[in-house]
């Protein structure tokens, strides 16, 4: 207590001090006083109103003890009361045994008084009973069997808390009510014959299958109040639970799946498109069966049972189950597609589960697959195995149907631009293109996969056509004449190769997704072009053949005096290239090109081979000449034939080689052969040499400088584009030769 006081000192000088800092607040020292007198006054005030409480509580508390110490001897009397007249009512309460025994049996009794008259009308009411049920009746009849089982229930349960060990009772109340079960047997039957036919009762008498159902829930009431009584007391009537509600769900469900398994009217063995038929019917009765459910049935069912999703998905269950089965079976290409297209696209389509009047109630994205994706892979899988096989038959008949085309006497038909063609393109193409569009119906990725495989077929196919094409030529060489339409229909399989590559881009544009050319593409590219190269080679080498002898004619005595050879050889060109206009671009101009090389190198050819050594200046001047004439004569034709820009220098090669046997001044005869080789860097000395030899006045030292000064300042060909005496061999003249030379000259 010092203490505290000694610190409120303590505490009060200090703050005086803290007041009295300024001789100017010694004025206030009054002023301060009265404030902390009041403030004084305030706390004193705030802990005498505490105090006060506290002391007041703790009053309150005194006065509730004491009053609970009171009432705790009171109960404490009041139990002991109790006590002592317990023990003085014992013998009262075991002499009233009797009387309790007596309240049992006299329920018992009650209740028995109370069935009584059931009990002696049930044979009476079960005879009405099966009437009702006979007649359609059912909720009446229904009404009279709860009657029924509601008296034998009663009964047994009276019987059970009596005596639950008695079994010779119970079986005699079964033995007497053991029609009942046959009824609610009976009944049962009509409800779930009702239901199987469901789809047709609920459009004809819909009251019908609303009492069916009005059954079913008073059913599952008297179940659910039974299994609660059997928790509390141990009994439960015989055949409760019925589960009534249970088996009318499986009742609706085997209803369904044998409606989706009657779907099938034919096999394949009667009609091919049995499939088709049997999916369009199953679409038919889903979509005609849900709209049912929708506007009628869902109407006589409670809402709780959320009856529309559960027939939607008992349709789709079934559905999926029948289409497995289908999935399993050993189906052709075309099925495959028609099962996947049906499966994949219609199911979830506006015609059937996606339909507007189906929409509002269920969202068809939520659905399972009807396929498991590895089954749909399987099938996938199949249908390539076995289109493999087909497409490659349907290939290679097309082709030997073709190749008889090859053999007719009559030309091949043309198209409305009046270019030779056969039906090998659009026969293929059309194969294709249906197998595309039946793809395509399945899913993009399948119509890629299908493409490729189209295309890689197609590779194979193209080298088989080269085959044949190449047996076709030499089929012909060993007899000229036949066939008779040779030249038109290597026409048309040239042109054939054009129409192959313009149908192939067509399909890659109207069912490919991706621009970037494939191994496929580029392999089919190269077999193309070189079959119709090939093709184009075959004919020049027809043209060829007929201009041999004219062609082994030329730069020969009989071409210097005068002979008509290079005349028949451009009649015999223009005649063939008459024809060879029916070859479609680009490979006319390539055609027309060639054909101008060949006669070029040819006629060169002939120079090189030394047919004919000039003797005199007179002789290389006419011989000279003629060339000239000739390659202007070649030059004109091949304008003519709309030959490429190459024409004036082929054709001026020989001009070139005619200057070198025109001129007259040997001296001058470097000069000009070293123009020749600055115009045509590709020959080679032998050519020189050859050329030297045709003119006939060279000496060999004239001949020995010419070829070593070319030599020593010789011009690289690597960089000619078109060489032309690159080919041109010269022949050899070997001992043999001369000797047959110098024989004939002697014979002669």
């Amino acid at each position: 207590m010092e203490e505290t006081s000694r610190e409120a000192v303590a505490t009060a000088v200090q703050r005086v001090a803290g007041m009295l800092q300024k001789s100017d607040q010694l004025d206030k020292v009054e002023q301060y006083r009265r404030r902390e007198a009041r403030k004084k006054a305030s706390v004193e005030a705030r802990l005498k109103a505490a105090i006060q409480s506290q002391l007041d509580g703790v009053r309150t508390g005194l006065t509730q003890l004491h009053s609970a110490l009171v009432d705790v001897k009171d109960i404490q009397s009041s139990l002991a009361d109790v006590s002592k007249d317990w023990r003085q009512s014992i013998n009262t309460i075991e002499n009233l045994k009797d009387v309790k025994d007596a309240v049992v049996q006299h329920s018992q009794l009650a209740s028995a008084v109370e069935n009584l008259k059931n009990i002696f009308s049930v044979p009476e009411i079960v005879l009405e009973t099966q009437q009702l049920i006979e007649q359609g009746e059912l909720l009446q009849a229904h009404r009279k069997l709860m009657e029924l089982e509601c008296s034998r229930d009663d009964l047994m349960y009276e019987q059970y808390r009596m005596d639950s060990k008695n079994t010779s009772d119970m079986n005699l109340i079964s033995i007497y009510f053991e029609d009942v079960q046959g009824l609610s047997d009976e009944l049962a039957k009509q409800l779930w014959m009702v239901l199987q036919r469901s789809m047709v009762t609920v459009r004809r008498d819909p009251t019908m299958l609303v009492s069916v159902v009005r059954i079913i829930e008073r059913e599952v009431k008297i179940d659910r109040r039974m299994v609660d009584r059997k928790k509390q007391t141990g009994f439960i009537p015989p055949g409760r639970p019925k589960r009534w509600k249970d088996k009318m769900f499986e009742v609706l469900e085997g209803t369904v799946s044998t409606r989706i398994e009657s779907t099938q009217a034919v096999t394949r063995e009667v009609d091919k498109m049995w499939l088709v038929r049997l999916l369009e019917i199953t679409r038919k009765y889903v979509l005609d069966d849900l709209i049912i459910v929708k506007n009628l049935m869902v109407q006589c069912f409670p809402p709780h049972y959320n009856t529309f999703n559960r027939f939607f998905s008992l349709y789709h269950n079934a559905v999926s189950s029948r289409v497995k089965e289908l999935a399993f079976d050993d189906l052709e290409a075309n099925e495959i597609v028609s099962l996947l297209t049906w499966v994949l696209n219609t199911y979830k389509s506006v015609e059937m589960m996606g339909h507007p009047d189906l929409y509002s109630e269920c969202d068809v994205n939520q659905l399972e697959p009807l396929l498991p994706q590895d089954v749909v892979n399987e099938l996938l899988t199949k249908y390539i195995t076995t289109f493999t096989s087909n497409i490659t038959g349907w290939l290679r008949k097309a082709l030997e149907t073709d190749k008889k085309d090859w053999q007719k006497e009559t030309e091949p038909e043309a198209d409305q631009d009046g270019y030779y063609q056969t039906t090998l393109p659009a026969i293929v193409f059309q194969m294709f293109e249906q197998n595309l569009q039946v793809a395509a119906q399945i899913n993009g990725d399948f119509k890629e996969e299908v493409l490729k495989l189209c295309l890689k077929q197609m590779n194979f196919f193209l080298i088989r056509y080269r085959d044949q094409a190449v047996m076709y030529k030499e089929e012909h060489l060993r007899d000229r004449q036949l066939p008779q339409c040779y030249v038109q229909y290597m026409i048309a399989i040239i042109n054939n190769c054009q129409t192959f590559k313009e149908s192939i881009n067509s399909l890659k544009r109207k069912y490919s997704q991706s621009s970037e050319l494939s191994d496929s593409d580029t392999a089919i590219e190269r077999t193309l072009n070189e079959v119709a190269k090939e093709g184009c080679q075959f004919l020049l080498d027809e043209v060829f053949l007929d201009l041999e002898n004219h062609l082994n004619d030329l730069l020969t005595r009989k071409w210097l005096v005068g002979s008509h050879a290079v005349d028949t050889i451009c009649v015999t060109v223009e005649d063939y290239f008459n024809d060879f206009n029916k070859i479609k671009k680009p490979f006319n101009q390539e055609m027309t090109n060639e054909a101008l090389r060949r006669v070029v190198i040819e006629y060169i050819k002939a120079i090189m081979q030394k047919r004919i050594t000039f003797k005199n200046a007179e002789e290389r001047k006419d011989g000279a000449e003629r060339m000239i004439k000739e390659a202007e004569q070649f030059k004109f034709l091949f304008k003519k034939l709309a030959a490429g820009e190459d024409t004036d220098r082929l054709c001026g090669a020989i001009a070139a080689i005619a200057e070198v046997f025109k001129l007259t001044d040997p001296t001058l005869l470097f000069l000009e052969v070293s123009t020749l080789v600055s115009k045509y860097p590709d020959i080679r000395e032998e050519h020189i040499q050859a050329l030297l030899a045709v003119r006939g006045d060279a000496s060999r030292e004239m001949r020995q400088m010419i070829i070593g000064t070319l030599s020593e300042n010789k011009v690289s060909s690597s960089s000619v584009t078109q060489p032309i005496f690159k080919d041109i061999t010269v022949p050899t003249i070997t001992m043999t030769t001369m000797t047959s030379m110098a024989t004939a000259k002697l014979l002669k």
